[in-house]
């Protein structure tokens, strides 16, 4: 376990700690600064929100905000700020605007990047030198020996087989751990929620389990200094809640609750709150699928009075959005109304520098996909395909796994609803993505639609669906 005094105060534990002597570089971004022109930064902050709004992104953007680009703290932005400042000033790249590449920042606020390769973790084996063979790709300075990138290339089939391990060496206990083990950590939970995103979760389940391990052999190995060793607990517990997902979307219920539970355990060794109110929005999500209401409305609870000390109106909404489920799977309309009414008013307050990394997909299009998922199970199947098409409607179309689960859910709420031809249609778009996701979700609602569309096979909007969607899931 990590020492319990401050490093600060104590000189031996720098010393272990060669990353502790590694100096902190900030290079002011003049770039940005040049584009503020004569405005404050307060001016400018509001400028930036008017054009968030322009194009329906909401960023809690204020003065403290735009002197931290500025002065090199914040080296890139998250996706949402990224896409208003492009809107702002149509042409100019990441680069142009003073910023460095995304998959160069390894701070816990960067974003893996679309497109690239996925981390492969690997312990220190005495070879810090050793890079991969394309190293104009895969060369990254900032990181030491522990951290390298591998990908098997290939169609976006090739994502079941991609490599997210972690070397099978063990970590060794004398050699303490330092920032690279932590980042390489905190990037392998980017990378799979990455790749889950895009892909679904069957084909990752099995390669993200080896990572797991070697991130609980680091927290039992410890860390020199005490904030490492704290960000070493979220980023295992994160790792572990991720994992977990995997294995809860791709039907292994009982692995996703042990995942989840080793996350709330964690979470509550380490005193973090943030963690443990995400390992109780995901408890409650499983208890829900697992036919569970009232486990999924008391663990959706459990984490909104945990969430209450992390000041992310959005984490109370997803919260109270988890718990208006379980009240909706109870048949309590009422009860159910009024977590969706917290929902809305905490959603509307916007985002904020609170707002925890792992939320990023919680959108409007999430909020209307929760809302679908209460009504349908009402059993007011006219109302949840209202908010089901929203969903669809507002999502990006470059998340392939939602878009497709958003679908899958507007098809089944239609056929439910008594308008089988507008079931199959959309049932006939959810079946278009099924060469980019892997999802044992999306496939139970596609079987459970075409069940349901079974007595219409007269139409020749559903016989084609159904005929199609067999073939497919051959």
């Amino acid at each position: 376990m990590a020492p319990s005094s401050d490093p600060q105060a104590d000189p031996r534990a720098n010393a272990e700690d060669p990353q502790a002597r590694r100096p902190l570089t900030r290079e002011p971004n003049t770039s940005f600064r040049q584009l503020r022109g004569a405005r404050s930064p307060g001016e400018f902050a509001a400028a930036v929100r008017r054009a968030a709004r322009e194009i329906g992104e909401q960023v809690a953007c204020d003065a403290r905000y735009i002197g931290r680009v500025e002065n090199g703290e914040i080296r890139c932005p998250n996706y949402a700020y990224e896409r208003v400042f492009r809107h702002m000033f149509p042409g100019l790249t990441l680069a142009d605007l003073g910023f460095s590449a995304r998959e160069t920042v390894r701070g816990r606020g960067a974003r893996a990047v679309p497109g690239t390769p996925p981390i492969r973790l690997v312990p220190w084996q005495g070879h810090p030198h050793h890079q991969p063979s394309d190293h104009q790709n895969f060369q990254n300075h900032e990181e030491s020996d522990v951290l390298r990138r591998a990908f098997m290339t290939g169609s976006t089939a090739a994502v079941a087989t991609v490599s997210l391990g972690l070397g099978p060496a063990p970590v060794h206990p004398a050699r303490r751990v330092g920032e690279a083990e932590v980042n390489a950590v905190e990037e392998a939970v980017r990378r799979i929620r990455l790749l889950d995103d895009r892909h679904g979760a069957d084909g990752l389940y099995q390669r993200a389990a080896q990572p797991l391990r070697t991130a609980y052999a680091l927290l039992e190995a410890g860390a020199a200094r005490r904030s490492t060793h704290e960000r070493l607990h979220t980023g295992a517990g994160e790792l572990a809640i991720s994992v977990g997902w995997l294995a809860h979307d791709s039907g292994r219920f009982e692995e996703a609750r042990s995942h989840y539970a080793e996350a709330l355990a964690t979470a509550r060794l380490a005193g973090d709150p943030g963690l443990e109110a995400h390992a109780f929005c995901n408890m409650s999500f499983l208890a829900r699928d697992m036919g569970r209401p009232r486990e999924a409305m008391r663990a959706a609870q459990a984490g909104e009075r945990a969430a209450r000390l992390v000041a992310s109106p959005r984490l109370l909404s997803l919260l109270a959005l988890r718990e208006a489920g379980g009240w909706a799977g109870l048949g309590d309309r009422s009860a159910c109304e009024e977590s969706l009414a917290r929902a809305h008013s905490q959603f509307a307050r916007g985002a904020c520098e609170a707002d925890p990394e792992w939320m990023t997909f919680f959108v409007e299009a999430e909020l209307e996909m929760l809302q679908a998922q209460c009504w349908s199970a009402l059993g007011e199947w006219s109302r949840a395909a209202r908010h089901a098409h929203r969903a669809a409607t507002a999502q990006d179309p470059h998340f392939a796994r939602n878009l497709a689960l958003y679908r899958a859910e507007l098809a089944d709420d239609l056929a439910r609803a008594g308008a089988p031809a507008e079931s199959a249609a959309v049932g006939h778009q959810v079946l278009d993505l099924l060469n980019q996701v892997q999802s044992t979700r999306v496939q139970a609602m596609l079987a459970d639609t075409s069940r349901l569309l079974a007595p219409h096979r007269a139409s020749p909007e559903v016989a084609c669906f159904l005929e199609r969607r067999a073939t497919a899931a051959v």
